[in-house]
């Protein structure tokens, strides 16, 4: 969960200095060349600037609403954000391994699914040795929950 808060720093410091150093280079340079009417490097620039100021707004509402998130709220036996859990799909007799994340930081390839997912709501205040049946596209996923690490074990030094 560190590693998203400094991943959200880290974007927003950058979108600022582009927004408050690079973006205002590159208009003064293109306003430089004249007629603006017909100034593509000025029309792309302002719309840059445009986007960079919305995605800005996007982070800093993102990480004001982060701040918010009460770790203690967060079961200490069940699945709940930031987990790891093992389970059998039983449709596959294969086991999969999770990590319940926000929807920002999701990346299937790597296991890390949001909590949004069909598949992350699924597994949302489920226990070791519960059986869940998840509705995904295509049909109706069973999956029995095996093995599970809050982010209590996965923050606690040690563990």
């Amino acid at each position: 969960m560190e590693d998203f808060k400094k991943k959200l720093q880290d974007e927003i410091a950058a979108l600022e200095h582009e927004l408050r150093t690079e973006l205002p280079r590159e208009i003064l340079k293109a306003r430089a060349h004249g007629d603006l009417s017909e100034n593509a490097e000025y029309h792309a620039a302002k719309e840059r600037q445009r986007f960079v100021d919305a995605r800005l707004a996007q982070l800093k509402k993102r990480m004001g609403e982060w701040s918010l998130v009460d770790l203690s709220r967060i079961p200490r036996d069940r699945v709940g954000l930031g987990s790891e859990v093992v389970v059998l799909d039983m449709d596959k007799d294969a086991e999969i391994a999770y990590r319940l994340v926000t929807s920002e930081e999701a990346d299937v390839s790597k296991g890390q699914i949001s909590t949004n997912s069909p598949i992350g709501r699924g597994l949302l205040g489920k226990e070791v040795g519960d059986v869940v049946k998840i509705q995904i596209p295509g049909g109706t996923r069973e999956m029995e929950i095996l093995k599970l690490k809050t982010i209590h074990d996965l923050e606690s030094p040690g563990q």
